[in-house]
């Protein structure tokens, strides 16, 4: 209910006895009353904005506008002083038109006049009966309208007590129930008797828009009238309960929080004398912690800000132990805690070689890596990425580089990871939530700049929950990183001391963009006599000491250990070779303990006692005497391997098969090798015809192992023209390389992993691309011993050193098919091998 302002009228009006008179009438009950007023045909009309006079109610009115004013003090004057009272339909409208009007007003009697100092005038008026307005006669200086009178509609007594009862019960409850009404106004609601003014009087101060309220004052049948301010009135007086109950409930709430205040301070009391540890003393030691901590001055702020919402919450709600555990993360992190890095070549160079025989490559380019870090103020040098196959020792390699840097290491596995949130860590709204493995490897360490490798790089995924490479971009880029933001933490980390160093197997899985932030060092697999001396300085002391075996006991000679890793391994590392250094020294470990070992050095023989044969076998050159089969060098993931390529001929119709699960770039090599000879037929002496009546089948061996690459392009040409022209291969002769329809050899790869293979076999001869010369310079000269290489350009120069002069004695000849027409100047048989 709105605040009663015609309810202490009376006081305002002493002396206006008309007024008394017609108000006690409405008091009473003299419905009629309101239809007994004589009313003119025509009117002055007041424009309201925010407001809908009834009949019989008395409101004060602030006229401010001039046209208003003209009207007011013309009214005034007369005897009867009334004007007629219209709202207008939008109240913002500054200069209404007769179209911004409702059609339904109130004639109201001027019953004060008041002239304001600002020129403005209050008048305080009372309805007196409701017209209808037929036509606008005037608009200027003011509204000028011939009306009529709009009766009520009555209707019967007993349904009038009843509306009354009604309306007077839920009125009275209102004011109860509002506290801006005073309870005087309950007196006034029981004394009024008549429907029609209570029905106006209730209407008046009910809160509705003003467009409801002109339509109760349109409504023609009291009765219709009196049921819609009932139910308008109802809902007012539901709507007042339901926020009683709320406030009630609210003061039962703040009761209880004194409560509890009370009992948490003698709780608080009772623990400081058992010196138990209380929340109080929790969050004393939080601001300890944070004053003796060095962190940025916006992760100070942060620190407070969450302190002093701390301060409001209550230990027992969710909100407080939230709250804790972030408070916690904040002071656990190392926001400017950085260890002292211990530069120097020497140093680095001496750690490098302490636990890495080899890559010597891989080396330098890591203390280049450092002597930029050493040079740089802002302690920035890239990303590095170490790429090889397992085993070769990537991620030793991050520990000691942060052995020979003084710094902390952390190593974060990405295998498997599929979820964004593993990198930018969770909304603080999740239950649990953490920040991300990136915040909580740094608060492990316990520095800003610790050596962080970020390991199998190459091997997460993405799925719904986003991509955490994607989340890595950010992480890995040294212009971005210095203001990383976790989704727990909220807040900007600086990253840009870390030195990052990510690990991976293959570069075709790596995300474009992760591998575009990043310098890529190459790692390949270790060398057979890598191998060994990596056995000989690391593995078998640490398997020794890991077992429980003296010197004496466990010891491998250089063959030995060879035997080892070649017969029982097949890979670029030595994961595997460990793996079997291990399982030789458990065999041995029970043999002491039975004390039935053998005394001296473990022999091959010895070994293969104990492990049992050797699983794998590595091909050894065989001596070819028939034409058509040449040796190709090939590489594979753990290491070389030499390559047998065997072709045959038989009597068809020139056509070329492969087998040996041959891939589609080998395929094309061969293809290409064929049509080349085919094409210069007459520059190796090869019968034109034996390209029409021979079949030529290529096989290469193993099988089932599928073989793909141009490498053996050169090997191919050879097998193809060995059996062509029934020329035999060379002895103890290798050969790798591609090659070309004009002729040319081309260079290929893996050629340090293709040289040892061959001189491991027992080839004496390896031929390869000139341009293959640089690959070569870069293996040790000991690895070489026994190798002779030789150096082509084309093609014609490796089938002049790869086959033997003469052919074999039996030259195969084929009699052309009766009816077929020889070559010009041939005769009938055609003989495959040149004499």
């Amino acid at each position: 209910m709105q605040k009663y302002t015609d309810a202490s009228a009376l006081h305002l009006l002493p002396g206006e006895g008309s007024f008394e008179s017609d108000f006690q009438e409405l008091l009473e009950g003299d419905d009629k009353h309101l239809n007994a007023e004589d009313i003119p045909q025509e009117l002055p009309i007041l424009p309201l904005r925010n407001t809908v006079l009834f009949p019989g109610v008395v409101i004060p009115i602030t006229v401010a506008r001039d046209k208003s004013i003209q009207l007011v003090r013309a009214a005034n004057k007369l005897e009867a002083k009334q004007i007629g009272v219209i709202t207008q339909r939008n109240s913002e409208t500054e200069d209404p038109t007769p179209d911004d009007l409702y059609d339904t007003g109130t004639l109201a009697n001027i019953l004060r006049l008041i002239r304001m100092p600002d020129g403005s005038v209050t008048i305080i008026i009372q309805g007196r009966t409701r017209f209808q307005v037929d036509e606008y006669t005037q608009t200027d200086p003011y509204f000028r309208a011939r009306i009529h009178r709009y009766d009520e509609v009555f209707p019967p007594e007993k349904v009038s007590r009843a509306l009354i009862i009604s309306l007077k019960r839920e009125a009275t409850r209102a004011i109860e129930l509002s506290p801006n009404v005073p309870s005087e106004a309950v007196g006034t609601i029981q004394n009024i008797n008549s429907l029609a003014f209570l029905v106006h009087f209730t209407a008046s101060h009910l809160n509705l828009p003003i467009p409801d309220k002109q339509k109760i004052l349109a409504i023609p049948r009291l009765e219709e009238k009196a049921q819609y301010v009932l139910e308008n009135l109802t809902n007012e007086v539901q709507v007042l309960e339901l926020t009683e109950e709320i406030q009630s409930k609210v003061r039962g709430d703040m009761d209880k929080q004194q409560r509890d205040y009370i009992l948490r301070q003698q709780l608080k009391a009772i623990q400081d004398e058992l010196g138990e540890y209380s929340a109080e003393q929790e969050l004393d030691s939080f601001r300890q912690r944070a004053d003796a901590k060095k962190w940025p001055k916006h992760a100070r702020e942060a620190f407070d800000k969450e302190m002093a919402r701390l301060n409001r919450s209550q230990p027992g709600s969710p909100d407080y132990s939230v709250a804790i555990n972030y408070i916690d993360w904040l002071l656990d992190l190392p926001w400017n805690e950085t260890t002292k890095d211990t530069f120097s070549q020497k140093k680095a160079q001496k750690v490098l070689n302490a636990h890495h025989y080899g890559l010597e490559k891989v080396k330098d380019r890591i203390l280049e890596h450092l002597a930029v870090l050493q040079l740089k103020p802002d302690r920035k040098a890239g990303i590095l990425c170490l790429y090889g196959p397992p085993g070769v020792g990537k991620t030793s390699l991050g520990k000691s580089i942060a052995e020979a840097l003084g710094r902390k290491f952390v190593r974060m596995s990405l295998g498997g990871v599929r979820d964004e949130a593993e990198i930018r860590g969770h909304r603080r709204t999740y239950i649990g939530a953490l920040p991300g493995r990136i915040l909580q490897g740094l608060k492990k360490a316990g520095s800003n700049n610790p050596v962080f490798i970020l390991d199998e790089v190459d091997k997460m995924g993405h799925d719904f929950r986003g991509d955490p490479a994607n989340a890595l971009l950010e992480v890995l880029d040294p212009e971005q990183n210095n203001t990383f933001n976790d989704h727990y933490l909220e807040l900007d980390y600086d990253l840009s001391q870390v030195l990052f160093i990510a690990t991976a197997n293959s570069l075709d899985t790596l995300h474009p963009a992760l591998r575009d932030r990043m310098e890529i060092i190459e790692i390949n697999g270790y060398t057979l006599p890598e191998k060994v001396q990596i056995a000989k300085q690391h593995l078998i002391p640490a398997s020794r000491k890991d077992h429980g075996l003296t010197e004496e006991q466990f010891a491998l000679d250089p063959r030995t250990t060879q035997f080892l890793a070649e017969g029982y391994t097949r890979e670029s590392g030595v994961r595997q070779l460990n793996q079997k250094v291990n399982a030789l020294a458990r065999k041995v470990a029970r043999k002491v303990v039975e004390a039935s070992l053998e005394p001296g050095k473990l022999t091959p023989e010895r070994v293969e006692i104990l492990l049992g044969p050797p699983r794998f076998e590595h091909d050894q050159w065989q001596k070819v005497e028939v034409p058509g089969v040449s040796i190709g060098l090939a590489w594979t993931p753990v290491g070389g391997e030499i390559l047998y390529i065997e072709s045959a001929l038989s009597r068809g119709t020139g056509k070329l098969s492969l087998s040996g699960q041959l891939g589609e770039v080998m395929k094309e090599s061969a293809h290409l090798a064929y049509i080349y000879l085919r094409a210069h037929a007459d520059t190796y002496k090869i019968h034109p015809d034996a390209f029409r009546y021979w079949d030529l089948h290529i096989h290469i061996p193993a099988g089932a192992v599928p073989k793909d690459g141009p490498s053996a392009g050169i090997a191919l040409l050879t097998a193809i023209a060995s059996a062509l022209t029934q020329r035999p291969m060379q002895d103890k002769l290798a050969m790798t390389g591609e090659i070309t329809l004009r002729g040319k050899v081309l260079p290929v790869g893996g050629i340090p992993e293709k040289l040892l293979a061959a001189a491991r076999a027992g080839i004496q001869d390896v031929i390869l691309c000139k341009e293959n010369r640089k690959d070569v310079l870069e293996i040790k000269p000991d690895h070489l011993k026994g190798l002779t290489l030789h150096y082509v350009e084309r093609m014609d120069e490796v089938l002049a050193l790869a086959l033997q002069t003469k052919p074999v004695r039996n030259a195969l000849t084929l009699e052309i098919p009766a009816g077929e027409k020889p070559a010009v100047g041939q005769s009938s048989s055609v003989v495959v091998s040149a004499v």
